[in-house]
């Protein structure tokens, strides 16, 4: 396998004073097999996190600096960086859209993210246009890569799926007695996945495999790092049920006030919350009810208070969720200006979804809202296990595969939600319940409440799991459960 460099990233390595056999060798062992194209991006952040180059007299060369790459040109894969370093922000959509609501945006968007799932399908499979099915095609094997269009069972049983291309469409048919029929129970509109059958020469085919592009097989961690990350989620302050004793008690151990025999709060260096910091206006039926701060800001500056509390030494992360205020539709940026200056300076804020390092373990932060899809669509996925909803955002490299369901998602020119390369920790929240799990070298994590049940959740019998704090050991990927409920 090998990769293409770009024109301004190859110009770079040529002008590296140390030996290029060297950076080459690391650049290659520290790109991951998904990358096709290594960009200036990926150039530089192996250049920072590595010692200045020898030259042959043993003199130490400076450092070369690869010039910033243009914005619009930022891709959503987070490059490799320096191991301790502290954390960073490596992509989110904030400052980023280019949505305006046009025909051609939609073009582009699923463009962009066929173009980007089946690059890595192609590695696994040798497959060809949809075009090229043609007569003489008939009661050959072939194999294709498409995106689905619809999902149907017919009245005798066999499942038919309608695939796309940007070469043309097919109809891919498997039948009742198929081994794989069973599996192709899984498959969703709008995923790319590959299929390999036999031809009609007509455009339809009779499916004997089916392919998702999922994640390269690992079962070690894939990274690892140091001290230890908090992920707490779905806080709703301004609710009546906002959990504030259970807060304080959290706060409490964090400063040391409360025992701790085993030393875990002085190890802490981050907290990372995915969305809903504050319950929100009018976001579900009789809310009001429910509200114990009934204006927007008013619940931001109650938020801010309880975070600030936080120690001054922990790295505190915050992006936003379906309850919080910036748009409804995905990916959303980060929270306004005007929201962030209720908060202490040196917090992070993050759009939704996103992708940051800690301490060089990649974490892509996402809150969750299209578990509500996967839940609705797939056999064997419930709430009471969300955790089992996040594995197949992974097998289908994308956070939010079901379009114009539940979650209203702009058409940007990227799609911002293809999961480019794998993240050493998947990490949402949303459904107010705890879920950890581990595929294929990822740590699974979604991270529970602060909010007790709501009467709008016991009438869609809802649990909430609340309290409950997952800490996440960077050096081992080992994970306890901190209860503060």
């Amino acid at each position: 396998m090998g990769y293409q460099l770009e024109p301004a990233a190859l110009k770079i390595i040529c002008g590296y004073p140390g030996s290029k056999e060297e950076l080459l060798r690391r650049i290659v062992d520290r790109t991951d097999g998904s990358v096709a194209v290594i960009d200036t991006v990926q150039i530089s952040c192996i250049l920072s996190s590595a010692p200045s180059p020898i030259f042959q007299d043993g003199r130490a060369a400076s450092p070369i600096s690869a010039p910033d790459p243009p914005s619009q040109a930022l891709s959503c894969a987070p490059s490799p960086i320096l191991r301790d370093s502290c954390a960073e922000l490596k992509c989110d959509i904030t400052g980023r859209s280019t949505c305006v609501g046009d025909y051609s945006d939609f073009v582009h968007y699923f463009r962009d993210r066929y173009a980007k799932i089946r690059e890595m399908l192609a590695r696994r499979l040798n497959s060809r246009p949809i075009e090229s099915l043609g007569k003489s095609t008939a009661g050959r094997e072939v194999s294709v890569i498409g995106m689905v269009m619809d999902v149907r069972t017919t009245a005798k049983g066999n499942r038919v799926i309608e695939l796309e291309d940007p070469t043309g469409l097919l109809t891919a048919v498997v039948q009742k007695d198929s081994e794989i029929h069973e599996q192709s129970g899984q498959i969703i509109t709008d995923e790319v996945i590959g299929v390999t059958g036999t031809s009609d020469g007509n455009g339809r085919i009779f499916v004997k495999s089916l392919l998702w592009p999922d994640m390269p097989s690992q079962s070690a961690p894939l990274e690892k790092g140091s001290g230890c990350a908090l992920l707490l989620s779905d806080l709703h302050v301004g609710s009546k049920y906002f959990m504030a004793e259970a807060w304080q008690s959290f706060l409490r151990w964090l400063g040391g006030e409360d025992e701790d025999p085993s030393g875990l709060s002085s190890q802490v260096r981050y907290i990372v919350i995915a969305g809903d910091l504050v319950d929100g206006i009018g976001i579900y039926p009789g809310q009001e009810k429910d509200l114990e701060l009934d204006d927007i800001y008013s619940q931001y500056q109650a938020a801010a208070q309880y975070l600030n509390g936080i120690r001054k030494d922990i790295k505190v992360i915050i992006a936003p969720g379906n309850h919080d205020i910036v748009r409804q539709a995905e990916p959303q940026p980060s929270l306004p200006e005007e929201i962030r200056s209720y908060f202490r300076e040196d917090m992070m804020f993050v759009g939704n979804p996103a992708w940051v390092t800690l301490s060089g373990i990649s974490v892509l932060i996402y809150h969750g809202r299209s578990i509500d899809d996967l839940v609705l669509r797939l056999p064997g996925i419930s709430y009471a296990a969300p955790e089992k909803a996040m594995i197949e955002m992974l097998r289908r490299r994308h956070l939010s595969p079901i379009y114009g369901s539940r979650v209203s998602i702009a058409p940007e020119h990227e799609d911002h939600y293809v999961i480019s390369r794998p993240p050493a920790i998947l990490h949402c929240g949303h459904v107010h319940t705890v879920g950890i799990a581990r595929y294929k070298g990822v740590l699974v994590i979604n991270s529970g409440t602060w909010q007790s049940q709501t009467d709008f959740q016991k009438k869609m019998n809802i649990q909430p799991i609340a309290g409950v704090v997952p800490a996440v050991d960077l050096a081992s990927m080992k994970v306890r459960k901190l209860i503060f409920s």
